[in-house]
């Protein structure tokens, strides 16, 4: 999508975020290890690891819609920070020690029309940036930070950006209703089978969402549910991974399941892993051998030729679960920024009688070609 360039940049905004960018480069090194986790410092930036997102996800109907309305729209919003490698030693104020990427979606359901932008500035000047403290990444008018709230006691993030390209405009609240659910073992989840290959990763699911989506000047008050993923890492993916195949669902019970699998190229599972919390209940972590995915119906892409499964059976030790797109194209070419093509989706999540549980996203790596990171 082509990406729309702001030529003016408001002075106290660019201060505070200069000063913000100047603190990350200065943040403490604690790369990626079994530790405990502490908020709300572990909320913020990682700059000294390789690579960063915070990854947000919901379905949303219309605020007057009725109880259990099926969605209407979904969206995506995703801050990616990269590392560059460039010497520490450098001390240009527009020396590129970091890079800011961002995605951003919005699926309509109904036609089945998913619209699409991106963007990718240097971490220099309070343009673009990724705090540390706690979340608050940016890149000019695109923003994802949170702020803590006293009743009920929780977070609530703040999502706000809008693209001329795509026709949209997202100004969104979302805020928890549970505790964090920290994946892994206590926040340290393993992504292969060699030492290293792990990333800090913990999930907000079960977010109320409330806010205004705009489609073509038309501004609809939205709420919905989300889901929001923070997870920083050195390694991720082993030299046989080819991509991955994740899902992250909200089940109308309270329950949040998170399943993922690496990938080989000839469709084999490599490693896997996920989770199950029931609403209030402990986290239950899945070992590499608890998961299996099996696909079911494909989609093609007339873009880009890439098969992808937007079906498929995912079995758990707490039982059999369907995924299935609620529409097919939902492909996201972002080669303009982080350089992949990827399918990224709302689904719905069955039951093994078919029936529905719940929903979230579906997102599917490496079937263009080998992800690279």
């Amino acid at each position: 999508m082509r990406r729309r360039v702001a030529l003016f940049y408001p002075i106290g905004l660019w201060a505070g975020n200069a000063r913000a960018a100047d603190a990350a480069a200065q943040a403490p090194a604690l790369g990626v290890s079994e530790r405990r986790l502490q908020f709300p410092a572990d909320f913020g930036a990682h700059p000294d690891t390789r690579i960063e997102w915070w990854y947000a996800t919901g379905a949303l109907v219309a605020a007057e819609a009725p109880r259990g309305a099926a969605p209407t729209h979904g969206f995506q919003l995703t801050f990616f920070r990269a590392r560059t490698g460039l010497d520490a030693a450098q001390p240009s104020r527009f020396a590129a020690h970091q890079l800011v990427f961002a995605h951003a979606a919005v699926s309509e359901v109904s036609g089945g029309r998913l619209r699409h932008d991106e963007r990718i500035a240097r971490a220099v000047l309070g343009v673009a940036g990724a705090a540390t403290g706690d979340t608050r990444a940016w890149i000019r008018d695109w923003q994802l930070a949170r702020e803590d709230t006293a009743s009920p006691p929780g977070s609530r993030y703040r999502a706000r950006l809008a693209s001329d390209a795509a026709g949209f405009t997202l100004d969104l609240a979302l805020s928890t209703t549970q505790p964090l659910l920290l994946q892994g073992r206590a926040g340290y989840s393993r992504k292969g089978p060699d030492p290293g290959q792990a990333s800090h990763y913990y999930s907000q699911p079960q977010l109320a969402v409330e806010g205004t989506l705009v489609l073509d000047g038309r501004r609809r008050p939205v709420r919905g549910r989300a889901w929001l993923d923070h997870e920083w890492s050195d390694t991720l993916l082993h030299p046989e991974a080819v991509g991955w195949d994740w899902i992250g669902m909200n089940l109308d019970d309270g329950s949040a399941l998170t399943a993922f699998r690496l990938r080989r190229a000839d469709g084999r599972t490599l490693y896997a892993g996920g989770s199950w919390r029931t609403a209030g209940g402990p986290v239950r972590a899945f070992g590499a051998d608890e998961l299996r995915f099996a696909p079911g119906r494909s989609w093609t892409s007339p873009r880009t030729r890439a098969r992808y499964p937007v079906a498929w059976q995912v079995d758990t030790p707490l039982g059999r679960f369907g995924v299935e797109a609620l529409f097919d194209d939902q492909e996201l070419d972002s080669r303009a920024s982080t350089g992949t093509v990827y399918w990224e989706g709302l689904s719905r999540l069955t039951d093994a009688a078919g029936r529905p549980v719940g929903g979230g996203y579906l997102e599917m790596t490496g079937y263009v070609e080998r992800l690279r990171l």
